[in-house]
């Protein structure tokens, strides 16, 4: 049952770092040449969840801005808020479900002592 909470606990680490990345990623959707970074979770030892962050490297669209000295070719973030934002529905899920996990968990502790004391 400890291994279970563990897990639990281990996976809403992992959708912290998810959420993390999907929120700097939002905040710099406006930003010049900013590259953008993924959350891939891997099963690590002991059923746990283990975060990999990665930067996507692809560029982002090159547009015409006016400067001072006329026009200019600038790379925008490769950023795009129709992924971010369906994927931090699902991530807000899952540490949802997570956290109701480590609940329940602690309820059948909690009952299976009651028990033992009887």
């Amino acid at each position: 049952m400890i291994s279970a909470i563990n897990s639990s606990l281990s996976a809403l680490h992992a959708f912290t770092e998810k959420t993390e990345s999907i929120a700097d990623n939002t905040a710099n959707v406006n930003t010049d040449g900013f590259k953008k970074t993924r959350v891939t979770l891997h099963e690590g030892e002991q059923n746990s969840v283990v975060p990999q962050v990665n930067r996507i490297n692809t560029p982002g669209p090159i547009v015409y801005e006016q400067a001072a000295d006329g026009e200019n070719l600038v790379e925008k973030s490769n950023v795009d808020l129709g992924e971010e934002l369906p994927e931090m529905m699902l991530t807000s899920r899952f540490y949802q479900a997570n956290i109701k996990m480590v609940q329940v968990e602690d309820e059948m502790l909690g009952t299976l002592l009651d028990i033992k004391k009887a």
